[in-house]
């Protein structure tokens, strides 16, 4: 018999997920998924909360009431860009490959395309991340470039693929 997923609740985060996020990106393979640096702290993760504007969000993932993930959906800017959001996400490395990524970029991709009318997502992702560029293909995410040594990890630069997504009925 096949084990259950459990259930994975999505909400907004609260400065009470300070420590969670902390904790989270002070694991190794979630900190070397994102651009995140070593030893951060849950005070600077309370600013980031507290700082959130009002048109984004960052939503958190729980299982029996503990954040295994988190999403941030952001928009890009105002005027001629006020349709585009970036994405940027990590899962608990503990957590990783159980269904959380979907979870999280499932809602975020239900608030940008059924109540903010963003038409582009876009994100950034390591070249060397192959679960992620799996799991964003899934959602319909293309590479649309290649930063060539974007970000400095472990002690080398590596390369980034720039990924982006249009509303499904916009005419591409």
């Amino acid at each position: 018999m096949a084990a259950r997923r459990p259930t994975i609740t999505i909400r907004r985060a609260t400065d009470d997920d300070a420590e969670a996020l902390r904790a989270t990106f002070a694991q190794p393979r979630a900190m070397e998924g994102t651009l995140q640096l070593p030893y951060p702290t849950a005070e600077m993760w309370r600013k980031r909360i507290g700082d959130i504007g009002a048109d984004d969000y960052l939503l958190v993932a729980e299982v029996r009431g503990e954040v295994v993930g988190n999403l941030g959906l952001q928009a890009a800017g105002r005027g001629r860009r006020r349709h585009v959001a970036h994405v940027g996400m990590s899962v608990r490395d503990d957590w990783q490959g159980r269904g959380v990524g979907t979870a999280l970029l499932a809602a975020a991709i239900d608030i940008a395309d059924n109540w903010l009318n963003y038409r582009r997502l876009c994100l950034e992702v390591y070249t060397d991340n192959a679960a992620a560029l799996a799991l964003y293909r899934k959602f319909g995410f293309i590479v649309e470039g290649t930063l060539r040594q974007d970000a400095y990890r472990n002690g080398r630069y590596v390369d980034a693929h720039v990924m982006g997504r249009l509303h499904p009925a916009v005419d591409s």
